[in-house]
C-alpha cells in the first residue's frame, strides 16, 4: 500500500494538472474572501471564517474530483492495471493507497488557509477572542466532508477509463450527495415531518451541524460511514471489471 501511495503523490504533483488544481482552489478562496465583496470578510464585520467554511464546500466539490478522476482511469487507459494485478498487494490495498494519497493532497490544500485564522485573530478586537470550539469543528467537518469526497470520486474514477467522464460523475455524485437531499427535503410534498429526516441523509446537515463546534458521534458514523461504502463500492467496481 505503502508503495501505491508514494506512486500516486509522485503522479499527482509530475503533473501540471496537479499544481493547477491546488492554484485554483487556493486563488478562489482568497478571491471569495478577501476580494469579491459579497463574500469578503472585510466586509462582513465580524472577526469569523463562517464565510470561508461556506465556501470551501463548493471548491472542495471541484477540486477533489479533479483529484481523484485519475485514480483508476488513468490505470485502465494505459493498461497498468493488470501490472498491478500482478504484485502482491491486494484490492483493497491499492484502493486504499490511492485514497490515502488523496487524502494527504486534500491536507496539503487546506493547509495553507490555517493562515486565515491567524490573520482573522490579528484583526480581531483584543479582548474579542475567535470561537476556537467552532473553528475547530469546522476544520474537522471540512476535512470529513473531503475525505467522504474522495471516496465518492475514488470510486467515480473506478467505473470509466476516460478522465473526463470520471471528473464529471464524481462531481455530479458529490453534488447530489452534498445537498441533493437538502433541496429536496425543500419540496412542499415533503413538508410534513419527513423533511428532516430526508436533510439528514445528505452531508450538508451534518456538515452544518459539526461546524457549530458540537462534534457529535452521529455525524462522525455518517461521514465514516459513506466512506466505508464508497471503498467497498470501488472494490466491488474492479472485481466486476476483472
Amino acid at each position: 500500500m505503502r508503495s501505491i501511495f508514494i506512486k500516486e503523490i509522485n503522479s499527482f504533483f509530475s503533473s501540471i494538472v496537479g499544481y493547477v488544481a491546488l492554484l485554483v482552489f487556493l486563488v478562489a478562496c482568497g478571491l471569495f474572501l478577501w476580494i469579491i465583496p459579497e463574500y469578503s470578510i472585510l466586509g462582513y464585520g465580524y472577526a469569523s471564517l463562517d464565510r470561508f467554511f461556506a465556501i470551501a464546500p463548493w471548491l472542495l466539490l471541484l477540486l477533489v474530483p479533479a483529484v481523484t478522476m485519475r485514480s483508476f482511469a488513468d490505470e485502465f487507459r494505459t493498461g497498468t492495471i493488470e501490472w498491478l494485478s500482478t504484485k502482491p498487494v491486494t484490492d483493497i490495498e491499492i484502493i486504499l493507497g490511492k485514497y490515502f494519497a488523496t487524502l494527504a493532497l486534500i491536507v496539503f490544500a487546506l493547509l495553507p488557509t490555517l493562515i486565515y485564522v491567524f490573520t482573522i485573530s490579528n484583526l480581531s478586537f483584543p479582548d474579542v477572542g475567535l470561537d476556537t470550539g467552532a473553528l475547530t469543528g469546522s476544520y474537522i467537518g471540512l476535512f470529513l466532508l473531503a475525505a467522504t469526497f474522495a471516496a465518492v470520486g475514488v470510486f467515480c474514477s473506478s467505473l470509466t477509463a476516460n478522465q473526463v467522464v470520471g471528473f464529471l460523475i464524481s462531481l455530479m455524485a458529490c453534488y447530489l450527495l452534498y445537498t441533493g437531499f437538502e433541496q429536496l427535503s425543500k419540496l412542499p410534498k415533503f413538508s410534513e415531518g419527513i423533511d428532516y429526516y430526508l436533510s439528514m441523509t445528505g452531508m450538508e446537515f451534518h456538515y452544518n451541524s459539526i461546524s457549530r463546534g458540537l462534534i457529535d458521534t452521529r455525524d462522525i458514523v455518517y461521514f465514516l460511514s459513506i466512506i466505508a461504502l464508497f471503498v467497498s463500492l470501488t472494490r466491488f467496481s474492479l472485481n466486476r471489471r476483472k
